[in-house]
């Protein structure tokens, strides 16, 4: 399946035909009952050799947020980082970190494990959240899962270049077509285990607005820009292989859903790059004239873990 290659129209008209297609299109036992993968598996050696063959110029771009260590009205648990020197005899002598993080939220550039989420049908491939979750970590879908890193090919769609505006506004979410529109129009076929990267101006967003994130965690209180529930179909027409984005789902979602887009993970298996910084990789798509590069992605391989911090890399 691809972008460009018979599509479909993407939205719904209510609650009931979300969880429809929810149910009809989920990937459940695609990989296999027990696969906690999901569609990182769709990213074959042949996917990878793909993604090195892009690289042209060799320019290195970062898709990390700095370390959330100051406390903001979108980050109320900063990150701890304790520095503590250590004598090594009478001249020497070194200096060591303790870090702590809360891995969540919308403060941090983190990868979302397939355990990180569910709904009434329950996590990915149809797990009990209440056998699998232990405050000693999780039994089912961590994140030591993707402990070999993540390496394909990326592909950008910059809303706000294809609108011709600064940053997406919560009255306009991001849709389904909208995404299909922004391939087209750069002719990028976007292929199975490919990543799509959604670049919705946060940045300016919070130059010129509270900050993206901030507010209440209640979906039906929050207001925020972000991507509409339809971009999950569009995600599922194409077989990506992950998300990264800088805004997340738009709130309210306009279906009373605990989860919009987020479903993708316990839906399709498809893990999440939340708080992506995608601006300067805008930046520099639009300066080469081209919208596909290298990504590599390198998890913590944390066994029982919901998330990981990480640092993606864009290598033109």
């Amino acid at each position: 399946m691809t972008a460009m290659a018979d599509e479909p129209a993407y939205g719904f008209e209510t609650r009931e035909d979300v969880w429809r297609w929810f149910r009809a299109a989920r990937n459940w036992g695609r990989w296999g009952p027990d696969d906690e993968r999901g569609t990182i598996n769709l990213i074959t050696p042949e996917k990878r050799r793909q993604a090195a063959g892009l690289v042209r110029s060799g320019e290195i771009v970062s898709l990390s947020r700095p370390f959330p260590l100051e406390r903001a009205p979108n980050n109320p648990s900063p990150a701890q980082r304790y520095t503590t020197v250590v004598e090594r005899g009478p001249v020497a002598g070194s200096a060591v970190d303790y870090i702590g993080i809360n891995t969540h939220g919308t403060a941090s550039t983190h990868l979302d494990a397939l355990c990180h989420m569910w709904d009434q049908d329950g996590m990915w491939n149809g797990h009990d959240a209440a056998r699998e979750i232990t405050p000693d970590g999780v039994r089912f879908g961590g994140i030591q899962a993707f402990a070999e890193g993540i390496v394909t090919r990326g592909v950008l769609l910059d809303v706000p270049r294809h609108r011709g505006v600064p940053y997406v506004t919560q009255d306009r979410p991001v849709t389904g077509d909208e995404l299909a529109a922004i391939a087209r129009e750069m002719g990028i076929t976007v292929e199975p285990g490919d990543a799509v990267l959604v670049h919705c101006g946060r940045e300016r967003w919070d130059a010129e607005n509270a900050a993206w994130g901030a507010g209440s965690l209640d979906v039906a209180q929050s207001r925020r820009p972000g991507l509409h529930v339809s971009c999950l179909q569009f995600l599922r027409h194409v077989d990506a292989g992950l998300l990264l984005w800088d805004m997340m789902d738009v709130r309210p979602n306009g279906f009373e859903l605990a989860f919009a887009v987020h479903a993708c993970i316990w839906m399709l298996g498809m893990p999440l790059v939340d708080n992506a910084l995608l601006e300067p990789l805008a930046d520099a798509c639009a300066a080469a004239g081209r919208w596909e590069f290298q990504l590599t992605i390198a998890p913590l391989p944390i066994r029982g873990a919901t998330g990981s911090p990480v640092n993606p890399i864009a290598l033109l």
